[in-house]
C-alpha cells in the first residue's frame, strides 16, 4: 500500500505540477557546479566528484539520486601557477586568516567540465548529460568573476511495470513515449575572493513540453527554468577554526519560494562538521574529511520535517571529491566553503 500511493503521489505531481525539477542536495556548497556552471575551472586542478543521495530512505520508491562531475582548467598562467604563493604565503590552508588576507585573483582563464546526474523517483526516471564552459577573470587584485554556460541533453522515462492502475489504459499514459530526450540549457555567474562568493544562475531554461501519453486530452505537464541564488562567507574565530556560513534561495515557478541554510565549522584543513536547515523539509548533519592531497569525503544525513517524517527514516548523502594534477598539494579545495 505505502508503494501504491507513492507512486500515484508521484504521477500526480508530474501530470499536474511539474516535471524535471532538479534534485536537492544537502552538501551543495561541496559541488556548487551542480547548481552553477560558471564553477567550472575555478580550481588550478582537476577536480572530479562523485556522490550519492537515498532521500526518505524507509520509503519505498523514494528518489534516489547519483552524480558524477568534473572540471578542468585551461591556461598555462593559471594552472601552472603556485596557488600556495598567491593565495596564502607559506600558509596553504584556505580555511585561514592569512590566506584570504594576502589572497590574489587568479589570471584569466578557462574551464571545462561535464557532469552526468542520474535521478530515480518511483517509476520516473531521470538523467542529465550536459557539458559546462565558464571563463574566468580578475576584476580587482583581490576578487574573480566568471560566467558560465552548461548544455546538454535530458533522458527521462517511465517504468509501467511500476504502476498499479485501475485502468489498465489510462490515456496519462496508454500508448505514449515512455522514453523521451530533451535538450538542455543553463547559464550562470560567480564572484569569488578569498573570504566570500556569491553566484546566480538560471538552470533547464528551455521550456520543454512533459507527457507520456499521446492523447492531446491529458494533462500535460512542462519544464520550467529555475533560479538560484547563493553566497557564502568565512569568519574566524581564530587562527584553527573558521565558520563557512552560507545559503541557497530557489525560485521554481509555480512551487513556493524554497531556502537552505548552512553553517560548517573547519578545523585548519583537515576536518568540518556543519549543520543545514531546508525549509519545510528538513534539518541536517554533515561532516567532511580532508584525507590527503588527492581525496576528501563528505557526510550529511538529513531529518525530515515535513508530513513525510512519519514513514520516512531521513536521508543519507555522501560526497567524494578527487582532486587529480593537484601540484600545490593542497589539502582542502582553495575556493571550498
Amino acid at each position: 500500500m505505502r508503494r501504491y500511493l507513492f507512486v500515484l503521489f508521484s504521477v500526480f505531481t508530474f501530470h499536474i505540477c511539474i516535471a524535471q525539477q532538479k534534485p536537492q542536495y544537502t552538501q551543495y556548497v561541496f559541488n556548487n557546479l551542480l547548481i552553477n556552471p560558471a564553477v567550472t575551472g575555478i580550481e588550478n586542478y582537476v577536480d572530479v566528484k562523485t556522490g550519492y543521495r537515498s532521500q526518505w530512505t524507509g520509503l519505498e520508491g523514494a528518489p534516489v539520486t547519483s552524480y558524477l562531475t568534473a572540471s578542468v582548467p585551461f591556461g598555462s598562467d593559471f594552472v601552472g601557477g603556485d596557488a600556495a604563493a598567491l593565495s596564502g604565503g607559506n600558509d596553504a590552508n584556505p580555511y585561514s586568516r592569512l590566506f584570504s588576507q594576502t589572497y590574489e585573483a587568479s589570471t584569466p582563464h578557462h574551464g571545462l567540465g561535464f557532469m552526468v546526474i542520474s535521478d530515480q523517483a518511483g517509476p520516473i526516471s531521470t538523467t542529465n548529460v550536459d557539458l559546462t564552459y565558464a571563463y574566468h577573470l580578475g576584476i580587482s587584485s583581490d576578487f574573480n568573476l566568471s560566467l558560465g554556460v552548461e548544455a546538454g541533453a535530458n533522458h527521462i522515462s517511465l517504468n509501467t511495470s511500476m504502476l498499479t492502475l485501475e485502468n489498465p489504459l489510462d490515456p496519462a499514459i496508454a500508448n505514449g513515449n515512455n522514453s523521451q530526450w530533451k535538450p538542455d540549457l543553463g547559464i550562470g555567474i560567480w564572484g569569488y575572493s578569498g573570504n566570500y562568493y556569491f553566484g546566480v544562475s538560471a538552470l533547464q531554461l528551455l521550456t520543454q513540453n512533459q507527457y507520456f501519453s499521446t492523447n492531446n486530452s491529458t494533462t500535460q505537464a512542462k519544464t520550467v527554468p529555475q533560479l538560484f541564488i547563493t553566497g557564502g562567507v568565512k569568519i574566524f574565530l581564530n587562527d584553527d577554526v573558521t565558520l563557512l556560513p552560507s545559503a541557497l534561495v530557489k525560485f521554481i515557478s509555480p512551487l513556493p519560494v524554497t531556502y537552505d541554510i548552512n553553517a560548517k565549522i573547519a578545523f585548519k584543513d583537515r576536518f568540518w562538521v556543519g549543520a543545514a536547515y531546508r525549509n519545510g523539509d528538513a534539518i541536517a548533519g554533515m561532516v567532511g574529511l580532508n584525507i590527503s592531497s588527492l581525496i576528501n569525503i563528505g557526510y550529511s544525513y538529513d531529518y525530515t520535517t515535513s508530513a513525510l517524517r512519519t514513514v520516512s527514516n531521513g536521508t543519507h548523502e555522501i560526497v567524494i571529491n578527487l582532486m587529480l594534477n593537484n601540484r600545490d598539494h593542497q589539502v582542502a579545495p582553495p575556493h571550498g566553503f
